[in-house]
């Protein structure tokens, strides 16, 4: 009973942390309609700031709270609402995830820039040299105590804030109708501000408070976020006490859970994965209202054209034979994976590009992909490649079932929370036996990977498997384009659009929603079985929620809906990347916040770059001599690499070159021949109106009159 009685006052410490941070979060989504998933690594930056305040420049704590919590944070917090947020408000509910999905990964990305995560940093407890409490047969810290008063202070104040004054009835009332608000004499804009300052500060808070209690480590600081998302659903997003109550149950179910979790080798991992496996199961039970904040139309996704896919199909599978003739057997190994991650970004398009499901677990099911073949295809067996595929769709239409009742935010979190799960409990596994069946994935370490066996053919060479990869992100893209042109294609996009109009109609939202997650799982299971043989060994940290969200941003910078988007996102992440990367420690400090940045940028480029691109190299293909004194230049650039008169990167810097004087010279060639057109075509009377006026057009009017 003492060890029961003890637990519990732990739990309820460490849920008045969960129940500070979920109220900032349960604040700012009530009050602007936005989801904020950076809510966390807002925290956990206060968190770094305020070490860096008193143990790296020594200030005195009550002065480094006052610069966290009334300097700091409000700052972030009116930085993040004028800059990022406010830009976006006539966008969809999709758009506004990415950009606090994007704000969570840059976040990450800056504290490992600012602060080495080599070096080991750690937070002293509040009055921790002052005497325990003694409260019966247990005792409770002062710091606890303190957590616990400060939950008290923060769930009283919310409390009198949006129900007791002015500016709490206006921030409740600017998500539903700004407009409307603005016209009974308030500001939306003010409340809107307060609303980001206020959940900064809750933030801000939360990680200062929690993180003596673990190590500074900003992927772990960020993901306690996790904790309090279960503690915002069981609140379900709108309700502060029902959050406290999420809270408490969740901090005592991980505090029972390490006190009476037996000791093996399989359930470690459930102690840490306990969050996110009840948030998952909180997203099935509970019933959930209606998304707060209205979405605006779906774009239309344009429809490929047959020959200009096999025209890209082809592009991608040459491209792959030129970089693996250009490339060192290192180099090989690094940009390798361009057509592998191309082949993950490509199960985007018809899952969330098409269908319209957001889906934040996509580097996990490509996890599973590569854990399977490195078991099943340890001896290059070909059939162990559907076997992947087949496993990662499986596991795709499982997170199907629950995405039946599930949308936006709440999808949204739900494949987070599966993603969590696999990252912190199922891939740390060894192996198991299921119904005399033997189990097995990372089994706690790194595991080989080998290339496959092609009709006796054994591929294990950089250059074969980098061809191997390109054939196969060609045909997948092959396939997508296919599934747009498509019935199948057709019907997804009608459930982007309305799933009630869908079903109302006649469609099958349960087959139609198993069966594109599987179609997506296992695209992403080929992508990481492919990833596994070119990198020859995998561990599971490379497959975690964290480090799937750039490749996640970049796909949606790329564009979801186009068939194109994979190859953009493999060159990107697996190709450029790296080449930035190889600069110094500078650099690669650059390319770990790139991704965020560009996700960032979503709101001048909603559609994406890859329409914008290919528009862009239209005149090229529209061309046909310049078009063929390009590809006879490159092919000679080939020829002289082959024959070792150029190395590879210097054939590679020229044929970019090439490239894009090329689509320079055809874009100049059509205006030129759009503008004399348009001189012949367009009547005196009609210059400046039908076309722009010239400084020539007086002199030739005047000729004109004077001839006349």
């Amino acid at each position: 009973m003492e060890q029961l009685f003890t637990f519990g006052i732990v739990g309820l410490s460490t849920a008045a942390i969960y129940a500070i941070i979920g109220s900032g979060l349960v604040l700012t989504y009530t009050t602007t309609g936005v989801f904020n998933f950076a809510h966390g690594a807002a925290g956990m930056m206060a968190a770094f700031a305020y070490w860096q305040l008193t143990e790296g420049w020594g200030l005195p704590v009550p002065l480094a709270l006052v610069l966290v919590l009334v300097v700091l944070a409000p700052a972030f917090g009116l930085l993040v609402e004028r800059v990022v947020l406010r830009p976006i408000q006539g966008l969809g509910d999709a758009e506004r995830l990415v950009m606090t999905v994007a704000m969570l990964s840059g976040l990450i990305a800056a504290a490992r820039w600012i602060w080495d995560p080599n070096e080991a940093r750690s937070l002293p407890r509040f009055f921790e040299n002052t005497d325990a409490i003694d409260i019966g047969p247990a005792t409770i810290t002062w710091h606890q105590a303190l957590t616990m008063i400060v939950a008290v202070a923060v769930a009283i104040g919310l409390r009198i804030l949006l129900y007791g004054t002015r500016i709490g009835a206006e921030m409740r009332a600017s998500v539903d109708d700004r407009a409307l608000v603005g016209l009974t004499g308030a500001n939306p804009v003010r409340s809107n501000q307060v609303a980001w300052i206020l959940g900064t500060q809750l933030a801000a808070v939360g990680g200062i408070l929690i993180a003596p209690a673990v190590s500074l480590d900003a992927s772990q600081l960020s993901l306690l976020i996790v904790s309090a998302y279960t503690a915002a659903i069981f609140g379900r997003l709108r309700s502060l006490p029902l959050t406290f109550l999420g809270a408490v149950v969740v901090g005592c179910l991980e505090s029972y859970l390490t006190g009476y979790l037996p000791q093996n080798d399989y359930l470690p991992g459930l102690r840490l994965a306990a969050p996110a496996l009840l948030l998952f199961l909180s997203l099935l039970v509970f019933p959930h209202r209606r998304l707060r904040g209205r979405d605006t139309k779906a774009r239309p996704v344009p429809t490929p054209s047959l020959q200009g896919t096999l025209l890209f199909a082809g592009s991608v599978v040459l491209f792959g034979l030129v970089l693996a003739s250009l490339l060192g057997e290192g180099d090989l190994i690094t940009y390798g994976q361009i057509f592998s991650f191309g082949v993950i970004a490509l199960s985007y398009v018809p899952l969330a590009g098409y269908a319209g499901q957001i889906s934040l677990c996509q580097l996990s099911m490509a996890g599973i992909g590569a854990a399977v073949w490195a078991h099943a295809g340890a001896d290059g067996q070909l059939w162990a490649l559907p076997l992947a595929v087949a496993i990662a769709g499986a596991a795709g239409a499982l997170i199907a079932l629950p995405a039946l009742r599930l949308s936006g935010v709440y999808l949204a979190l739900g494949t987070t929370a599966f993603a969590v799960i696999l990252d912190r409990w199922i891939f740390t596994l060894p192996s198991f036996e299921v119904l005399g069946l033997r189990i097995s994935l990372f089994e706690g370490g790194t595991v080989d990977v080998a290339g496959p066996s092609l009709f006796g053919w054994r591929l294990d060479d950089g250059s074969e498997l980098m061809v191997f990869a390109a054939v196969w992100l060609a045909l997948g893209s092959l396939a997508i384009a296919m599934l747009r042109r498509g019935r199948f294609g057709r019907q997804l996009i009608a459930l982007r659009d309305s799933e009630a109009a869908y079903a109302t109609l006649g469609g099958n939202l349960l087959l139609s929603k198993v069966a594109v997650f599987a179609l997506s799982a296992g695209i992403a299971g080929l992508g990481g079985a492919l990833y596994g043989m070119q990198q020859r060994s995998v561990t599971a940290e490379q497959f975690g929620l964290v480090a799937g969200l750039p490749l996640f941003l970049v796909a949606v910078v790329g564009g979801l809906t186009a068939v194109g988007n994979g190859l953009f996102t493999g060159v990107a992440v697996g190709g450029s990347f790296p080449v930035i990367s190889a600069a110094g420690a500078f650099a690669q400090n650059i390319t770990s916040v790139l991704p965020a940045l560009a996700g960032l940028g979503l709101a001048r480029n909603p559609d994406g770059a890859v329409p914008e691109i290919r528009s862009g190299y239209e005149p090229l293909g529209r061309n046909k001599p310049v078009l063929g004194g390009l590809v006879v230049a490159l092919a000679g650039l080939w020829v002289l690499q082959l024959q070792d008169v150029l190395d590879g990167w210097l054939t590679f810097g020229l044929a970019l070159f090439l490239i894009v004087a090329a689509q320079a010279a055809a874009t100049a060639l059509e205006q030129a021949r759009v503008a004399r057109s348009t001189d012949t075509d367009v009547p005196v009377e009609w210059w400046g109106v039908r076309r722009e006026w010239r400084r020539e057009d007086e002199e030739v009017l005047a000729r004109g009159i004077a001839g006349g």
